[in-house]
């Protein structure tokens, strides 16, 4: 059975396992490495079972406890070249680590690690799309200002997807953020809307996917309530419960979800 555990889901750090408690992958690991330990001792998962780490981008939300988790458990990080040159530029990779660069997709005990491209304020950031040995697919995609057509091909057909619900809209612009921060947030290479997740939302759903996750939902500009609402607006006709499923992942959440 295929399972997901949205370990950490917020502004303020991300990572997820991928896989069983025999093993499987992290995707992100942006809290510290104590934090990250204890979330995985919770879940039921031992750091045996984390093969290697993926990294989305640089963004300390994502990787603020990478260097010493990957320092204390010799445990591999793959990344795309220009993320590791960030990395390792940015202190959140110390030299010795076994890190590697991901310029195609890895098998990692028996699951398909495949990145794509994705919209943001960084270098080079990615969402993953992993195949796992029972054949389902699922994907984690946050940190992107907008969804082409390339990032719906690389979604079509996940069975479960961790989508990115980052700001109700008149919240955002209601809120404290300095102008240029709204501004940044609201570009094509800042963050989805809960709008803008309802309408990916709805051609997942409709090309295949059966089970969605939100994530990455702002403390400040966003609630579970109003992220939920919209998207299911978003998915009129559709019946949650029978014709899709959906949760909204919380900032420190370590729940299995099996897909």
């Amino acid at each position: 059975m295929a399972r997901i555990y949205p370990l950490f889901s917020s502004s303020k750090g991300n990572a997820t396992f991928i896989g069983t408690p025999s093993g499987g992958i992290l995707i992100d690991a942006g809290v510290s490495a104590k934090r990250l330990r204890d979330a995985l001792g919770r879940a039921g998962i031992p750091l045996g079972a984390v093969a290697a780490v993926f990294v989305t981008h640089d963004h300390s939300d994502h990787v603020s406890g990478l260097r010493v988790f990957s320092r204390q458990t010799g445990i591999p990080v793959y990344a795309e070249p220009e993320t590791l040159e960030c990395l390792l530029r940015g202190g959140y990779l110390a030299p010795e680590t076994d890190a590697r660069a991901l310029t195609a997709p890895a098998e990692i005990g028996g699951m398909t690690v495949q990145p794509f491209d994705t919209a943001h304020d960084t270098a080079k950031s990615c969402g993953y799309r992993v195949t796992l040995p029972d054949g389902q697919s699922c994907a984690v995609c946050t940190d992107l200002g907008h969804a082409p057509e390339t990032v719906q091909s690389a979604l079509r057909g996940c069975r479960l997807v961790l989508l990115e619900a980052n700001y109700d809209e008149e919240m955002l612009r209601l809120g404290p953020y300095p102008a240029s921060l709204k501004a940044r947030i609201r570009s094509d290479s800042g963050h989805l809307s809960n709008r803008q997740s309802g309408e990916l939302a709805r051609f997942l759903v409709e090309t295949g996917t059966v089970h969605l996750v939100l994530g990455h939902l702002s403390e400040h500009n966003n609630t579970p309530e109003k992220a939920a609402q919209a998207v299911t607006a978003a998915l009129s006709g559709y019946v949650r419960g029978q014709d899709y499923l959906l949760d909204v992942a919380r900032p420190e959440d370590g729940r299995m979800i099996a897909f």
